[in-house]
């Protein structure tokens, strides 16, 4: 399976670095050359994409909201 096109323009091209499984969900860290994407997916997702250490996955970022702390 390839993607052919998609709309969402946040797309950071990376390899996935950690996966923590949990019972429904999972938390799938992808390093990106912009840095590390986090990912809260479910743990069936996961087996069903076949996800691994060094797996080339892109994350796909979708955000309404974007918020803003002063340092």
């Amino acid at each position: 399976m390839s993607i052919q096109a998609i709309n969402v323009r946040n797309q950071f091209k990376g390899k996935v670095r950690e996966i923590i499984r949990g019972d429904v969900v999972s938390e799938i860290d992808v390093q990106t050359p912009w840095g590390i994407v986090t990912s809260v997916i479910t743990t069936r997702s996961v087996d069903e994409l076949n996800l691994a250490i060094g797996s080339e996955v892109v994350a796909l970022v979708k955000s309404t909201e974007v918020s803003i702390a002063k340092l």
